[in-house]
This record gives C-alpha cells, sequence and structure tokens, in this order.
C-alpha cells in the first residue's frame, strides 16, 4: 500500500466518520470511518519507514573493466 491508496483510505473514512450523518441497522458507519482512519495512517507510516529504506533501481553497478564482471556496491562492500 502506497502513500496514495492511504491518503484515501485516511480521507474516506473522514468522510464516514465526520460528514455521514445517515444511521444504518447492523453496521456503526462512524466505526467504519475510524477504522479506515487508523489503517489509513498505519499505511502512511509504513510507507515512510519503507521509503527510507528503499535502495532505488539496482543500487551501485559498475563495470570492472579489467575482469569485465558487474560488481555491486552497498554500503562499501564489494560483494
Amino acid at each position: 500500500m502506497g502513500i496514495g491508496t492511504s491518503i484515501f483510505l485516511l480521507a474516506v473514512g473522514a468522510i464516514l466518520r465526520y460528514a455521514v450523518t445517515v444511521t444504518t441497522q447492523g453496521v456503526n458507519l462512524h466505526t467504519v470511518g475510524d477504522i479506515l482512519m487508523v489503517i489509513g495512517v498505519i499505511g502512511i507510516l509504513l510507507s515512510l519507514v519503507f521509503w527510507g529504506s528503499w535502495g532505488g533501481f539496482g543500487g551501485a553497478r559498475r563495470r570492472d573493466p579489467l575482469y569485465r564482471r558487474t560488481v555491486v556496491e552497498r554500503d562499501s562492500e564489494v560483494y
């Protein structure tokens, strides 16, 4: 789940919680709104945590011209 989906869930939850005044039998829409807002906030936090640890597309790759092999460097270590 990305940040966009999390913001969407947060917005839908806020609409259900604060803007809808219809009462239904069997389902409390305010509770559904609360649940969607909590899921949205958790999704945003997880997206931000994992976005910081994402290494990008392919990491730092370079060709070693002497041995004609690909060297991958991560955190100053050579694999």
